[in-house]
């Protein structure tokens, strides 16, 4: 039975992933400064992700790192605190990987490296879909972090780390969180700096096993998301009233989403499965 350590496991990604890794038949070992719900399936240790001391100890016998602890969004805490907390976590996760010489890395990024949602100066896609080409736009310190922690990945690589998979993500959901969280944005303006863009927490957890299960040379960066938008508006409809200059490289029908992920797809077989149309409404 292969061996995962998982930083961050307590939290809604975290969590969704150990849970589709026990699922899986792997041995799940989970780092979180809280524990996790009772009867959660997998080993627990309560520690800092960004002690180096700890990384290190955990990760002897692992096949592979997943590292989804981190601050998830540039708001609530200092800029410092944000700016901290990420990179030492990610500095430590990967160099307990090289230390132990474990040949996968997996690790959560966000697609907010494109510059969306929390930029301060406006960015606008030059295309839509948006896919792995569009430039890079980071603006805030979470999306600045997820960018480095990429960079630190692609370095760890070029040092002898065998494989390496940079998942992209946007707002992750559940049933539970989605009309709480999402809500009445869905109609207001700044829907459109998410590109009406979320994805379920069960499909981005599908998407991590593929990760650590697919043969991978080298570093992988790939965006994920839900199939269909959040919006309730046709998605060509949305586009054209937000993003009026977008080349449209590929139809967007009905409430398609507005990020591609075939790349995503070529690599780890992706295909999201839920959508919030399905969710059941308090």
């Amino acid at each position: 039975m292969s061996r995962v350590l998982v930083t961050g496991s307590s939290g809604l990604l975290g969590s969704h992933v150990c849970a589709a890794l026990v699922a899986a038949h792997y041995e799940v070992t989970g780092l979180d400064l809280a524990a996790p719900a009772q009867g959660s399936g997998w080993s627990h240790v309560t520690g800092d992700a960004g002690r180096l001391d700890i990384l290190a100890e955990l990760c002897a016998g692992m096949d592979t790192v997943v590292h989804c602890a981190a601050i998830p969004r540039p708001t609530g805490r200092a800029a410092s605190d944000v700016f901290h907390i990420n990179m030492s976590a990610t500095y430590a996760a990967l160099e307990a990987t090289r230390l132990h010489r474990i040949e996968r890395f997996v690790y959560a990024s966000s697609f907010s490296v494109l510059g969306y949602p929390f930029f301060e100066q406006p960015v606008a896609p030059p295309y839509l879909p948006v896919d792995e080409a569009h430039p890079i736009g980071t603006q805030d310190v979470y999306a600045t972090t997820k960018w480095l922690g990429e960079e630190m990945v692609e370095a760890a690589v070029r040092r002898g780390l065998h494989s390496a998979v940079s998942l992209r993500m946007p707002w992750i959901q559940t049933p539970a969180t989605f009309f709480h969280d999402v809500g009445l944005r869905r109609t207001q303006p700044d829907a459109a700096r998410d590109l009406w863009a979320y994805l379920d927490a069960r499909d981005a957890a599908d998407a991590f096993v593929a990760a650590v299960q697919r043969p991978i040379i080298g570093h992988l960066r790939l965006l994920l998301s839900a199939a269909d938008s959040y919006g309730d508006q046709p998605s060509a409809e949305l586009a054209a009233a937000a993003y009026p200059q977008a080349e449209m490289r590929k139809q967007l029908a009905g409430n398609t989403a507005l990020i591609d992920t075939s790349a995503a797809y070529d690599a780890l077989g992706f295909t999201p499965r839920y959508s919030w149309r399905d969710y059941p409404r308090a």
